[in-house]
């Protein structure tokens, strides 16, 4: 006779795994459990979450006869597993030392065992054959534009979890069309044993089709109601729709100014056919303090603290202020800096999702590559687009003092040749020309010191179907990507007008769509290209923080911070025109915080437009990672596969959030 049943109460008892007390003896019985393959890993890991054999194994522990106990009851978890997933004719044999469970000699078996002697636990499984769906009914009147939600056809496995959440298709598709008070009930199932096949039928109740009716907004405490309500994706009149009213949820959350936003509707639809809304939030500590400390070898270590006003006037504008000490040590820096910043950010500036950043920055660093003083003013325009799409244009200015080796040209056995030097103030004595006679290039380790005023215009566009706004944040699929072009007029001791273009892409993985990783999110491969090219302005010409430089964390990993690219003679950077770079990662989460990664990068800088004019570069290392709510901190160690002559041997590097 056909068997009624329930899917939702499978699927629950399967993943739940219902505990069962542990019978406590005078000395626990210690056992090892052997649990066979049934040749689906996803159904593998459920039957081991599901175990209480295994899940409480080391965490309670019980004698003999609460051993028994607990296989007994495993049996019908486990076998409720195995119809969740549609085996409907399956079967689960336990035994433990090679008996069976109701063998009369097994407690005496048990407790003749001397301490530290496991007990063999075996389970077994024959799944049998899979059941499939025949027929799929809905019981009741639903509107048309619905009819196709459920997603179910004839023929498909009998799995519960698709049969549940086919219902919940069908519950959301109404919601959504305006049904706010449909239900739909859990679906049941009539099991046909000898044609391996089960008929499923849901029933159905739609409702009225109603309307958003009076919108309330409560906890509001600094933040204005009128530019909260100004905010809002959703409005009076307006058809119900359930997705519609999240995606206000979420948008308000976004603002950062409250720690949670919920959605209270109303139980009736009023007269008019409208059911209200009320949005309950929570806003969050008006001020924040963050502290902040890095490390790497080539750089040294770094720390810093930030202080933030999340509400300034009451629409949710925002003031930073930072301070960073830099290059603590550190083979890639000659002393320590500092780098001391301003932002004010002003939402909803002229537009809806878009804002305006205003900016004042002073830094100081001391590098192999270049000491820098500068000061820079910025205003930023940013727009966002869609849900992937950000674009954004600004207006900075920058003054600044360099100072940084630098070549004179080159001699000849010629007189009266016209002086070529870099920069163009100073001059050595001697004959100096750019003739094919020449035979020696002048150069000096001195610091020449050059001043310059930037004035850049840059656009930047951004793309990311990652979900996370945060570069901190573990992505684990999807593509970043950015392009941004950056006109600039340098006026100094170098007067130059260059635009520069840089382009990054990176690409996430999740191999658990492959079947490769046991649960999503967990096994991922990482991969990063970028480029960039500076035109208009030759290598000197442009100021030494305007050029390309790699090595470092963020470029090529096992190389000293900016050593990648062209080198002066005492092997001092001088930076480049072009620079291509690319990384290959995979990255492995363990247990619940615990990771690794291993990378090979590679790249190279140019002093010209041709990017292949260089020595390729490459590093390779790994790295441990461990996983807190903000972002995993980041613990990597990278070595040159073809090392820079007095380079280092190595690169550690110590952060917050992965490299890319």
């Amino acid at each position: 006779m056909p068997r009624l049943r329930v899917l939702a109460v499978a699927l629950l008892t399967a993943i739940g795994g219902l505990c069962v007390s542990p019978a406590y003896g005078a000395d626990p019985q210690s056992y090892r459990v052997d649990m066979a393959s049934t040749g689906n890993s996803t159904m593998n890991a459920t039957l081991k979450a599901t175990s209480d054999l295994i899940t409480l194994r080391s965490s309670a522990p019980v004698g003999p006869f609460g051993l028994i106990g607990r296989a007994r009851s495993d049996l019908e978890r486990l076998k409720t597993v195995l119809e969740s997933y549609g085996y409907y004719q399956s079967y689960v044999g336990i035994t433990i030392d090679d008996l069976p469970l109701d063998d009369p000699k097994l407690g005496e078996e048990l407790t003749a065992k001397s301490k530290g002697d496991d007990a063999r636990v075996k389970i077994t499984f024959s799944i049998g054959e899979l059941y499939h769906l025949r027929k799929i009914d809905i019981d009741g009147e639903i509107p048309a534009a619905v009819s196709g939600s459920l997603g179910l056809k004839t023929g498909e496995p009998a799995v519960a979890a698709d049969v549940l959440a086919a219902g919940e298709r069908l519950q959301s598709a109404l919601e959504d069309e305006g049904y706010a008070f449909a239900k739909v009930d859990p679906p049941v199932a009539h099991e046909d044993p000898p044609n391996r096949v089960l008929d499923v039928s849901f029933h159905v109740v739609a409702g009225a089709l109603v309307k958003i009716g009076a919108i309330r907004i409560r906890g509001l405490k600094r933040m204005h109601e009128r530019f909260v309500r100004k905010r809002l994706l959703v409005h009076t009149g307006e058809q119900y729709g359930a997705s519609k009213i999240e995606k206000a949820r979420k948008d308000l959350l976004g603002l950062g100014v409250f720690t949670s936003v919920t959605v209270q509707i109303g139980e009736k639809a009023d007269s008019a056919g409208q059911v209200p809304l009320t949005f309950r939030v929570r806003e969050r500590l008006l001020h924040a303090v963050t502290l902040n400390a890095a490390y790497s070898t080539d750089l040294g270590g770094s720390s810093g603290v930030t202080w933030t006003h999340r509400d300034l006037t009451g629409i949710a504008d925002q003031l930073t202020l930072s301070a960073s000490v830099l290059n603590l040590g550190g083979t890639a820096s000659t002393g320590i800096g500092y780098d001391v910043s301003a932002k004010y950010l002003l939402p909803e500036f002229g537009h809806r999702d878009q804002t305006l950043q205003l900016a004042v920055q002073a830094i100081n660093q001391s590098l192999q590559a270049y000491d820098q003083k500068a000061v820079t003013f910025g205003a930023t325009l940013t727009r966002k687009l869609s849900s992937i799409w950000t674009a954004s244009v600004g207006l900075t200015a920058e003054v600044e003092r360099i100072e940084q080796e630098g070549y004179f040209g080159q001699t000849c056995p010629a007189t009266g040749c016209a002086p070529l030097t870099y920069p163009p103030e100073e001059v050595v004595s001697g004959p100096i020309c750019t003739a094919d006679s020449c035979t020696q290039e002048v150069f000096t380790t001195n610091l020449l010191t050059s001043h310059y005023t930037l004035v850049a215009v840059p656009f930047s566009l951004l793309y990311n179907t990652t979900g996370l706004s945060s570069p901190i944040e573990d992505a684990t699929h999807g593509i970043r990507a950015s392009l941004s072009e950056t006109p600039t007029l340098s006026i100094g001791t170098k007067n130059a007008r260059f635009f520069i273009t840089q382009g990054s892409i990176s690409f996430y993985f999740d191999l658990h769509g492959l079947g490769l990783g046991q649960d999503p999110g967990r096994s991922v491969i990482a991969l990063r290209a970028l480029a960039g090219l500076a035109q208009g302005a030759s290598q000197y010409s442009l100021p030494p923080d305007q050029r390309f430089y790699a090595g470092g964390s963020g470029t090529i990993r096992g190389y000293r911070y900016q050593s990648v690219g062209p080198r002066f003679p005492d092997n001092n950077p001088i930076g480049g025109t072009a620079i291509n770079a690319g990384t290959l990662e995979y990255r492995q989460r363990i247990g619940q915080s615990l990771g690794f990664a291993v990378f090979l990068d590679g790249g190279q800088v140019s002093q010209n437009v041709n990017p292949l004019d260089s020595t390729l570069r490459f590093g390779a290392g790994a790295g441990a990672r461990y996983y807190t709510p903000i972002g995993p901190i980041r613990l990597d160690f990278g070595v040159p596969i073809n090392k820079i002559p007095g380079g280092d041997a190595f690169e550690i590097y110590i952060g917050l959030g992965q490299s890319f």
